[in-house]
């Protein structure tokens, strides 16, 4: 025990309003305590003992005492005085003892002295025993903090709940739990914006700080807010639930956050809010069900952090998308014992505290260009210094939990330097999951923009230890938030600087992901726990840790190569393409500032491959990129990433191969053989050593961390697996937990600390960047550890494909595939390369000549805007002395001509056919004359060309036609300053005066010239030609011997002519510097090349295609699929009007080349590309999706190895948009083919089939269609469905029904069984899919598809036809009944008190409300919280016929087609032979059924003047329910009833309906007994006792035959009495929950004569009652003024009402003048209420506002709260206190007024070490009498306010009638009759009462004074009397003596 004595302060300083109020705080180790304050005193004297539990923890030497002296404010914040600390070391030991602090010294906020001194004593008590840091029921070691959140009310005990203590490493552990939930697998998220709907539900609100208040909840979500109705008192029941309807993508959601904010309405001061709670999106969202249900939260302060809890509120969250269902909510209120601190919004065992995130920033680099260059390009006008390269101001901005802090601006500096720690101070656990980071370009006018944003997820920087869940008493890895110091990638949008808006800014936010490397950023995040609020929220980082820092930036180089061997499925033509390479900015092209590396590949032009897409034509010469770069060594962190990788792969391989055997139905050995190799590779791969942290310098606390939760979690798996290896028995069974195991192992490969940036890839075309791809680091980056560790791609070809920015069409369009081969390594180990490198590698420099032609001759006198020697380009002027060699190289020979051939690609080259077009045109003055032009033959851009006449068909082609064809001419005009027209137009006008003609003539190839893609240039010179060119070439050879490694040597450029022409020398010198840092144009040319090439033969089997999407009208599609491999590609068949295709088609594929070492290609061979098109008469083909292959690579034709079909998805926009079955394989062919197998057979001339061995095997399957009907048919093409009929098709099979005549009258067929004889797969994963098609019969003959759909799996529909079955007979109502003798019952009436809302209580388990239901022996019903069609076994009430939905129309954006209709059916499958069933019996009812089948039911918002708006609406399908054997057109109760609540519905009796069903399943008839106790059913025996054994029997009951029947009825499986739960839905949103509705459906045929009586379901309606209180007196009131002279007093009234009703608000008279506390009122008040005893509710009816036109029914918990005022007659009455009483849980009161204190009144805490008080529900006594305790918040603290005498009365309406009393006094004074109060005469109003107030007031307090004076007044007179007597007196007595 710690006990602290605040004796006395001195000398405390005035305020600027006189004296203050002080009130001393004392804290220690977090947790506070507060005296009472001292009105106005300048030297206070408290006396007051504070004490603290130690919880058996001793002190230390660094134990102290923390005082805070502040002034006290009624309204607003304490102002704080001084503060000062006392250091307790001298307390410690093992003795108590206790010290004085006399004049200790108070400081302001600044630390200086302010004057004033404190005196104190402090005594110590030290445990009994050392601490036992387990001990359950002691506290944490470091305090309560924030379990009290270091609350300023905290005196009285903790609010937020004392967590146990655990040991100070699984403390912090412990503390982290929360902020793992993010780790959890989340389902895969689409990027595409979506229907979302958020539900806040809230309810109550417990313990709002305040007196006298009326809370307001608000709720803000989304941009959307939503407040609750105002409510009064501590203790707020709002129950109201808002919705929020967002559309957005799911991650834009997740990152959004809801605030919760309650205020209170009554003040109109800033300070009105009186807590706030917020919690991101995401966190629900993780959640089960996506949802927190009836969750405490807690509300605190947002702006100050040292404040406690400022009260609790109790919501359910809701999170739903499309598809979701809602977790069914209690509705009920929880009673008021609920435990808040068990149910807070936080993790079991964890509490509340404030924590610290330390984040320090420290420097930035790479910050691109953010300002626009003219005040830099002027300085340089003017001879400056122009800094292009700091154009930039960056900060900044740190995010988190709605707190934002931004860093100092650093202006022009591209690598600033902040040095700067940012404190935030948080709740922990936080309820947000991540800390964004955003740069920002500070601008002086315009808004900031944003650099780049990137993100700390506190999910992967921290752990609660909660994954490795092992009994094994070992201590669990957790820790708290830490990160670095360490580097973060910024991405966004490409660096370039344009000074326009750039298109791509959304990517810098951080929405999508970014397609450029932006910079980074070094920070280092640390977590204090129990820390005190920091003074600033940012500063300066000392010198010493910037010092520290450092080893953390010493960086090491990189080298990276990249060989890139083909680039095909090309489709952007036109300009040359060249491809870039960068790591950071190291490599990019258009940044000035960076350093020249060979990044970039030579321009090339596409050639087209002949069939749909273009390639560059490398051939063996491949470009090669190098890259050097400088990093951090990370690879302690990135191996053991690449390592785990590693297993998981090889782990989901065979997870796959499992799933497969298990799906293709293999023998139990086989299954267990595959089973066994995965669990013994997994303990293999988990068992292998790990690499460790030791001599790595750059080690962080997050890396120890990380690689203790992954030894331990690889632990946890190895020892999982062994022991499955032992105990399994089951291997289905075992899959779920392995991929478990799975999901772990990927979990742990996340890595935070990864500062080495991602390697990108950019396609350019011309100088714009157009397609791009990211490479992780680590997928390419060589390790010295081992190969494992290596990423998966290093040094390996792989198959990539670019995608455009912000890509629209979500990769509809793939802008090329490439096969690149990546190198990252160490330059310390890059020999290492040479192990990986294919190939010979040679390096060039280049430069071309130039010439133009001038007046006929060649020369560069006409060159315009070039140079004679120049770059590729032809912008950067080179000359050959100028070139020199990087550092390590050395010149292999002299200069010569190589002409760069992929620049000179003819653009025929390629195709088989060609255009040649040419352009012939004319002008004229405006009207006259058309004559030749200037240019008369020109190309399309107006370029001159060669006339028709002189162009020659080249070799290799020939003419298709002698004159070619001429178009018609079209006319424009020009506008200056353009000397061309900008467009055309085909109709003539006088003032158009140009206008051409378009000659085209076509050409093909010679079928006697050989092919040869790529090999015909542009060599012959034509007459058209102004202008040629050749390249120079030089070849470099290393000086050294290297290898391959040798290209890591080129760096930088290899110069350019910086010499000046003459018009060249005036301009700046400047423009020599700019001129060698031109980068790109002259670096080296690496390439490598291949001296073989290996010719290679492709087999790809495309047998079919299944749920392909609908492109076309006819809600079908004309696929056909282009098929890629490498610079080839082919087209199958076009199949029409289909969604599942069958092609069984063989593309072949003739000598591919490939280059490199054909085991290469074995392990990682080229993809082949599927992209499956929709071929459409007009317009352009649509695209339908995309699939890749891996074909198997036979290097050995002869091997006898089978490519086996698979199916593989076909994706458009990252959605399954269908399968495609497939397989291909991969053949190292001969020069001469002569080791090919034998071509497939052919279908068609050129069309190969599936062969024998791979296409699937079949067997003859009958089909047996049962067609139901049409249902619900949609009008097409404006007109009605009116005489449709069915088309079957399944494997190449067809057959139709017969046509329904007329849909309206008759919507089922005629004749219902169709069949057909397929030959279908044996194995079910080949089955095609079955299509039915609707076609409706009009008028001329047309017959248009007006509805389909697909039947994917045909599994479920096959049966054995010689298999018997079973079912559940059908209740068919039948003329025949069982013999039975009718029995009267006489019973006696009783007055039920029993309604059918008690049954429906009674079976959802709520007994509160059901009343005597149960005990009288009622039946219950099942409540089904889903639809009747959902619960499993009814099997969807579909056991008659299958309900199928119609589609129709062309499926847009990914959005799912129309449903247009349904049809019923039943499908049953036979092998090898058909059989035809039993025909289906329609049933001729005089109902609607079935035209009318569906029943809509809506629910609606009643509106009076408006329009009422649809909530939502569910339909059923009441022929389902009408013909399913299950019977669910009326559930059949547990007991037979004739009278009563439960008389039975159904028009059958239970015995007939018994011989139905013993008729249908082929039974005897039911034989019953004589007596009816028994019947024999089913050849058993079943008797009445065993059915109602131990059951309580009541008098409604009906004979005992038919409850026997009824009995055995209940075990045949059929639809019992019951309530469905239905979900509405809104055609709005229609994925999306719009509420439950509890209902149910009976269906009785009218033929069958009138049903039992229905239940009454109508509402309970509320019951009056009277509430009566007598307020009878009042003791040790508050007195809270003092008279004028100077007696402490109160004027006491009593004011009273009942939430809900506060307009019926009633107060006694006044008590004047209470000297003492004590009242005297004998008042009455008397409150009606509106009563639902079965629900113990109140129900109060009154509008919302004035303007309301309707009543609103709230049902709240009756309560009656009773407030003691202060009255005063010139200002606000005073507010003394309150007492507020449940009438269900009324605190029984005190007999005695010595006997009531406030612990009668409970306080809601986990801590309360009071025991609960006795309650009693006031309506079941009735009355009671007795002292309740007042008492009102004062501190934060409750403080007894005074004390009541009343008595309660409830009374209901006969009672008050019979009993009647009046309000106050008033008549009739009666039950009881009440006197008036026998009230002092002190007890008066002293200005009505002048005498009075002179007796009671002036006489009783000054008698004595009046005395004294009237005593002195008359010896005054008496002396006067005699000295004026006196001479007189003596003057007789001397004149005349006696």
């Amino acid at each position: 025990m710690l006990r602290v004595i605040v004796e006395s302060a001195t000398n405390i300083p005035k305020t600027k309003f006189g004296k203050p109020d002080p009130i001393v705080s004392v804290i220690f180790k977090d947790e506070k305590k507060k005296t009472k304050k001292i009105d106005s005193e300048l030297n206070p004297v408290w006396n007051e003992i504070l004490e603290f539990d130690l919880k058996g923890i001793a002190l230390d030497v660094s134990s102290s005492l923390t005082i805070i002296v502040k002034d006290f404010e009624t309204i607003g914040q304490n102002k704080l005085i001084g503060n000062a600390s006392v250091a307790l070391k001298e307390l410690v030991g093992n003795q108590s003892r206790s010290l004085p602090f006399k004049l200790i010294s108070l400081l302001n906020e600044r630390g200086e002295n302010t004057g004033a001194t404190i005196d104190l004593v402090v005594g110590y008590e030290p445990p009994a025993g050392p601490a036992n840091p387990n001990d359950p029921g002691g506290t944490n070691a470091q305090g309560t903090a924030e379990e009290d959140g270091g609350y300023e009310d905290g005196a009285d005990g903790t609010v937020g709940g004392i967590a146990p203590a655990v040991p100070s490493d699984a403390k912090e552990a412990q503390l982290a739990r929360r902020i793992t939930k993010g780790k959890k697998t989340r389902r895969i998220l689409s990027n595409k914006p979506q229907d979302f709907q958020i539900r806040v539900r809230v309810i109550e609100g417990r313990q709002l700080s305040g007196n006298n208040i009326k809370p307001v909840a608000k709720v803000h979500v989304c941009g959307q807010t939503h407040r609750t109705r105002i409510k009064r008192g501590n203790n707020p029941y709002f129950d109201e639930i808002f919705f929020y309807n967002v559309h957005m993508t799911p991650l834009e959601l997740l990152d959004e956050t809801i605030s919760i904010r309650v205020y209170d309405s009554y003040s109109l001061r800033a300070d009105s809010l009186m807590g706030e709670f917020k919690i991101d999106i995401g966190f629900v969202y993780d959640e089960p069900g996506h949802a927190v249900m009836r969750k405490w939260l807690l509300l605190s302060d947002p702006e100050d952090t040292n404040s406690g809890a400022k009260g609790y509120l109790k919501v359910s969250m809701f999170v739903l998308g499309a598809g979701d269902e809602p977790p069914m909510e209690k509705r009920e209120r929880d009673n008021e014992n609920d435990d808040v601190e068990s149910n807070l919004l936080l993790p079991a065992g964890i509490a509340l505290r404030w924590v610290t995130f330390l984040l320090k920033i420290y420097r930035a680099e790479d910050i691109p260009q953010m300002d626009d260059a003219f005040a830099q390009t002027v300085k340089e006008i003017f001879g400056g210094d122009g800094d292009k390269k700091n154009l930039v101001d960056p900060f900044v901005e740190v995010c988190f939990a709605g707190k934002k802090v931004c860093t100092s601006i650093i202006e022009k500096n591209a690598n600033p330097e902040w040095n700067q720690v940012v404190n935030l101070q948080i709740k922990f656990p936080s309820m947000c999951e991540k800390i964004r980071l955003t740069v920002f370009d500070w601008d002086r006018l315009t808004k900031n923009d944003v650099v780049g944003t990137t993100y700390l997820s506190l999910s992967k920087i921290a752990s609660s230890g909660g994954e490795v869940e092992v009994n094994t008493g070992e201590t669990e890895v957790g820790f708290l938030p830490t990160f670095g110091p360490c580097y973060l990638n910024l991405y966004g949008s490409p660096r370039e600087y344009t000074g326009f808006a750039d298109p791509y800014d959304e990517l810098n936010s951080g929405k999508e992901e970014g397609v450029a490397y932006r910079g980074r950023v070094l920070v280092e995040l640390s977590t204090i726990l129990d820390s005190k609020p920091a003074n600033k929220k940012i500063e300066a980082i000392s010198s010493d840790d910037v010092l520290i820092v450092e080893k953390y930036q010493r960086r090491r180089k990189f080298s990276l190569s990249a060989v890139f061997h083909s680039a095909t499925m090309l489709q952007d033509i036109g300009e040359a393409i060249q491809f870039e390479v960068s790591i950071g900015n190291y490599g990019n092209k258009f940044d000035t500032t960076c350093k020249p590396l060979a990044s970039t590949t030579q321009y090339s032009r596409v050639v087209f491959d002949g069939n749909y897409y273009y390639y560059l034509p490398w051939v063996n010469r491949k470009p090669v990129v190098t890259i050097t770069s400088f990093w951090e060594d990370i690879s302690h962190r990135l191996d053991p990433v690449n390592l785990i990788l590693t297993m998981a792969e090889r782990l989901q391989s065979n997870i796959a191969a499992l799933k497969s055997g298990i799906q293709a139905k293999v023998s139990e050995n086989q299954l267990a053989e595959i089973w066994l190799k995965l669990i013994d590779e997994l303990i293999e791969d988990t068992s292998k050593p790990f690499p460790l942290l030791e001599a790595k310098s750059n080690v962080t606390v997050l890396d120890t961390h990380i690689q203790n939760m992954r030894l331990k979690s690889l632990k946890h798996i190895i020892d999982a697996a062994t022991r499955m290896r032992t105990d399994a028995t089951d291997v289905k069974a075992t899959l779920a937990e392995i991929e478990d195991w799975l999901d772990k192992l990927m979990q742990l490969t996340e890595e935070s600390q990864n500062s080495i940036p991602d390697v990108i890839i950019w396609m350019i075309r011309g100088e714009k960047r157009l397609a791009y791809a990211r490479i992780p680091a680590h997928q390419v980056l060589y390790s010295t550890t081992s190969a494992e560790a290596s990423g998966k791609y290093c040094g390996k070809t792989q198959t990539i494909f670019l995608k455009y920015p912000q890509d629209k069409n979500k990769g509809a369009k793939i802008p090329v595939q490439l096969r690149v081969n990546i190198w990252l390594g160490l330059t310390a180990v890059e020999k290492k390369f040479n192990s990986f490198a294919e190939g010979t590698f040679s390096v060039f420099a280049e430069m071309y000549e130039n010439q133009a032609l001038m007046f006929g001759k060649w020369g560069t006198s006409g060159l315009v805007g070039r140079h004679k020697f120049s770059d590729v380009t032809g912008k950067i002027k080179l000359k050959r002395e100028f070139f020199l060699p990087p550092k390590g190289w050395e010149w292999e020979g002299e200069w010569m001509v190589d002409p760069e051939r992929s620049l000179l690609t003819e653009a025929d080259a390629g195709h088989s056919e060609f255009t040649d077009e040419v352009y012939q045109n004319e002008s004229r003055y405006p009207g006259g004359e058309w004559k030749a032009a200037e240019e008369p033959y020109t190309d399309v851009n107006g370029e001159k060309t060669a006339p028709p006449g002189e162009i020659t068909c080249p070799p290799g082609w020939i003419w298709e036609d002698d004159k070619g064809k001429i178009n018609w001419w079209e006319y424009g005009i020009t506008i200056p300053p353009d000397n061309k027209p900008k467009s055309w137009v085909a109709a003539e006008k006088m003032y158009h005066i140009h206008r051409r003609r378009r000659l085209v003539r076509k050409r093909k190839k010679d079928p006697m010239w050989m092919v040869c893609i790529s090999s015909d240039f542009h060599w012959k010179p034509r007459s058209s030609d102004t202008f040629r060119r050749r390249r120079w070439r030089r070849k470099m050879a290393p000086s050294d011997t290297h290898g391959a490694a040798a290209i890591f040597k080129l760096e930088g450029a290899l110069g350019a002519d910086t010499s000046l022409d003459e018009e060249e020398a005036k301009s700046s010198e400047k423009a020599k510097e700019s001129a060698t840092r031109v980068f790109g144009a002259n670096t080296p040319i690496v390439s490598c090349s291949f001296d073989r090439v290996y010719s290679y033969h492709l087999r790809c089997y495309i047998y079919q295609a299944r749920n392909l999407i609908a492109l076309d009208k006819d809600s079908f599609s004309d696929p056909y699929a282009h098929v890629s491999f490498l610079h080839q590609s082919k087209t199958t068949e076009i199949i029409h009007a289909t969604l599942n295709p069958m092609w069984d088609q063989t593309l072949i594929f003739n000598e591919i080349e490939i280059y490199g070492d054909p085991q290469t290609v074995v392990q990682n061979p080229p993809n082949v590309v599927i992209e499956l098109f929709d071929n459409d008469q007009v317009g352009k083909d649509e695209f339908l999706g995309r699939s890749v292959c891996s074909p198997m690579v036979k290097l050995n034709p002869g091997v006898d190895i089978t490519p086996k079909l698979l199916w593989y998805p076909v994706m458009n926009g990252g959605k399954a948009c269908g399968s495609i079955l497939l397989a291909a394989e991969l053949i190292l062919r001969d020069k001469d083919g002569s080791n090919l197998p034998i071509l497939p057979s052919q279908r068609a001339p050129k069309l190969y089939m599936v062969p024998q061995g791979i296409r699937p095997v079949v067997q003859l399957t009958a089909i047996e269609i049962l067609a139901w009907g049409l249902r619900n048919m949609k009008n097409y093409q404006m007109a009605s469905v009116t005489s449709p009929s069915l088309i079957v098709e399944c494997g190449g099979e067809m057959v139709e029904s017969v046509v329904i005549k007329n849909l309206k009258k008759t919507p089922n067929f005629p004749y219902s069984v169709l069949f057909m004889k397929v030959l279908l797969p044996k194995e079910e994963v080949y089955a095609p899919s079955l299509v039915i098609k609707v076609i409706d019969h009009r008028q001329f003959g047309r017959k248009p598809v007006v509805g389909q759909c697909t039947i994917d799996s045909l599994e479920d529909f096959r049966c054995d036809p010689y298999a018997t079955r079973e079912d559940i007979a059908p209740q068919l109502k039948g003329s025949s009944f069982l013999s039975t003798t009718k029995r009267d019952f006489s019973f006696f009436k009783e007055e039920e008190i029993v309604d059918w809302w008690s049954k429906f209580y009674a079976s959802i388990g709520d007994h509160e409300k059901c009343g005597q239901y149960i005990q009288k022996g009622y039946d219950t019903l099942k409540v089904y919280d889903c639809e009747l069609e959902e619960v499993p076994e009814f099997k969807r009430l579909t056991d008659f016929s299958d309900t199928f939905k119609l589609y129709r129309g062309k499926s847009e954006d990914n959005d799912d087609p129309s449903v247009v209709g349904e049809f019923k059916i039943h499908v049953p499958l036979y092998f090898n032979h058909h059989s035809i069933g039993d025909a289906s019996i329609m049933y001729e009812l005089s109902c609607f059924l079935p035209q009318e089948k569906d029943l809509k039911i809506s629910v609606y918002d009643y509106d009076m003047l408006t329009r009422d708006e649809k909530v939502g609406e569910t339909i059923i399908d009441l022929e389902n329910r009408f013909l399913s054997r299950f019977g669910a057109h009326c559930g059949i109760p547990q007991q037979y009833c004739i009278s009563g609540v439960n008389t039975w519905r159904d028009q059958l009796k239970p015995t007939h309906m018994l011989q139905n069903i013993a008729r249908f399943k082929g039974y005897s008839p039911p034989i019953l007994s004589e007596n009816g106790s028994r019947i024999n059913y089913g050849g058993q025996d079943y008797t009445l006792e065993e059915f109602e054994i131990n059951k309580k029997l009541h008098q409604h009951l009906g004979p005992g035959e038919e409850r026997l029947a009824l009995h055995i009825l209940r075990t045949q499986g059929l639809v019992p009495e019951h309530v469905e739960t239905r979900t509405l839905y809104s055609t709005f949103q229609p994925n999306i929950s719009q509420g439950k509705l509890q209902m149910w459906v009976d269906v009785f045929p009218k033929s069958l004569g009138p049903p039992g009586p229905p239940f009454n379901i109508n509402p309970r309606k509320a019951k009056k009652y009277i509430m009566r209180v007598i307020i009878w007196n009042t003791k040790d009131v508050i007195l809270d003024e003092k008279s004028i002279t100077g007696e402490e007093m109160s004027d006491i009234y009593v004011k009273g009402w009942m939430p809900g009703n506060e307009e019926n608000k009633q107060k006694t008279d006044v008590h004047y003048r209470s000297l003492d506390g004590d009242g005297n009122f004998n008042w009455r008040f008397v409150f009606p209420f509106e009563y639902f005893p079965a629900e113990q509710l109140c129900m109060v009816s009154k509008k919302e506002h004035f303007w309301s036109l309707d009543k609103t029914e709230f049902r709240i918990p009756p309560k009656v709260i009773i407030q003691i005022w202060d009255n005063d007659k010139f200002s606000l009455d005073d507010y003394l206190g309150f007492v507020e009483l449940d009438l269900h849980k009324t605190v029984i009161p005190a007999k005695v007024p010595e006997k009531c204190n406030i612990d009668m009144i409970p306080e809601h805490k986990a801590n309360n070490p009071l025991k609960a008080p006795k309650t009693v529900s006031l309506f079941e006594q009735k009355s009671m009498k007795g002292w309740w305790p007042c008492y009102t918040e004062k501190d934060g603290s409750r403080v007894l306010a005074g004390k009541v005498e009343m008595t309660l009365e409830v009374l209901n309406e006969k009672e008050a009638d019979e009993r009647p009393a009046g309000k106050g006094r008033d008549e009739p004074n009666m039950n009881p009759k009440l006197d008036l109060p026998n009230r002092p005469e002190t007890s008066f109003l002293w200005f009505t009462n002048p005498c009075k107030t002179m007796k009671f007031i002036v006489w009783r307090r000054f008698k004595w004074i009046f005395i004294g004076i009237i005593i002195l007044l008359i010896v005054f007179l008496f002396l006067a009397i005699l000295l004026y007597s006196l001479p007189n007196y003596i003057s007789m007595k001397i004149v005349n003596p006696i």
